[in-house]
């Protein structure tokens, strides 16, 4: 992912039980009867050390930058998965689509790993691995994003799989054990949460469909980042006045995935994706829609009267223990496609 994307937003905690295993024979003899002692549960570990998660994050600095460089996929998707991928190719993609004039030269950067703020869960065997970080992309400045880096076993590989940008530079309070290390939580399903994943992403898809009218400001309690995609759809859905039209509505969504950390008050850090859509129409015939230099790549110029624009995201919310609305903290966003029916060449009004 690049140092900045515009914006316009599984986890098993469970512990495993091994069940206790009795042989018997159908022989009534006590003497032929076996019993079988229960094993012990594994004993939770800590996904990585402090030094192997500043060692990811540095690692993932500098293949991110390879990659940007030359836009390079495969080079990427060795660092990044999840709508994180998503989002930069989709970077890509638009880059691409630029007369080479308007692309900008690429300047490196990197996440400053030795002031990341850590919060390291414990696991255990045969659970999926994963770590959070607050990070910042300039020596001594505070946070300004919170990160997800996931482990690839297959691949013996860690990956950035979530980063959102924060609204503030106060963290939420995540609560840490003796040694520092932090509480994995079910981000799905979860009842001693006020709300799990799937509430929170219709509550954001809302934010934008409707302005919250329907569910989105009974989740969430007003925060920058919910009233700026509030604004987002009051904004854009007024934009052609009486000459076209602009509705948002949620899209299937990939990236289910959803990563959750206990905090200090009983209640939960979750970070989560959502895709959602923005259709423009005309309102009548005779107008067109003329795509930006931006959208070139997938409309290539070509007038249109309707276009569908697809958005993957990526959020963050804090939510309580008991029944009250959580706060969206941050989210990210990036334009992955756009499509729609070509209009003629004869000249028309513009929408």
């Amino acid at each position: 992912m690049r140092n900045a994307v515009r914006a316009l937003p599984l986890l098993v905690s469970a512990a495993l039980l091994a069940g206790a295993a009795t042989a018997c024979s159908s022989d009534d003899t006590s003497a032929d009867k076996k019993t079988t002692s229960t094993p012990a549960p594994p004993k939770p570990a800590p996904a990585l050390s402090d030094a192997q998660a500043r060692a990811v994050i540095t690692t993932y600095s500098k293949i991110n930058n390879e990659a940007n460089a030359q836009r390079d996929r495969a080079r990427l998707d060795t660092v990044e998965d999840g709508p994180v991928y998503a989002m930069s190719v989709s970077e890509y993609t638009e880059t691409e689509g630029l007369p080479k004039a308007d692309r900008k030269p690429y300047k490196p950067w990197s996440y400053d790993a030795s002031s990341a703020k850590l919060y390291i869960p414990r696991f255990t065997t045969g659970q999926d691995r994963w770590f959070a970080a607050a990070l910042s992309s300039e020596k001594g400045k505070d946070p300004s994003r919170i990160a997800v880096f996931a482990e690839q076993p297959k691949d013996k590989r860690w990956e950035l799989v979530s980063v959102v940008d924060l609204e503030s530079k106060t963290l939420p309070d995540i609560a840490l054990d003796k040694s520092g290390h932090a509480t994995a939580v079910d981000a799905t399903g979860n009842k001693q949460l006020a709300a799990d994943a799937s509430v929170l992403r219709a509550g954001v898809i809302d934010n934008f469909a409707t302005g919250g009218t329907n569910t989105g400001t009974k989740v969430f309690k007003p925060t920058k980042a919910s009233r700026q995609q509030i604004k987002v759809h009051d904004k854009t859905t007024r934009k052609f006045g009486k000459l076209g039209t602009t509705v948002f509505a949620g899209a299937s969504n990939r990236f289910k995935d959803a990563y959750a950390l206990k905090t200090r008050d009983g209640g939960a850090l979750l970070l989560f994706a959502h895709t959602h859509t923005q259709t423009d129409a005309v309102a009548h015939s005779g107008l067109q829609i003329n795509p930006s230099k931006e959208d070139n790549a997938w409309l290539h110029g070509t007038p249109r009267t309707s276009v569908t624009y697809t958005f993957v995201c990526s959020d963050a919310a804090t939510v309580p223990a008991k029944a009250a609305p959580s706060q969206l903290i941050g989210y990210t966003c990036a334009r992955t496609d756009a499509a729609g029916p070509p209009v003629g060449s004869a000249a028309t009004d513009r929408a």
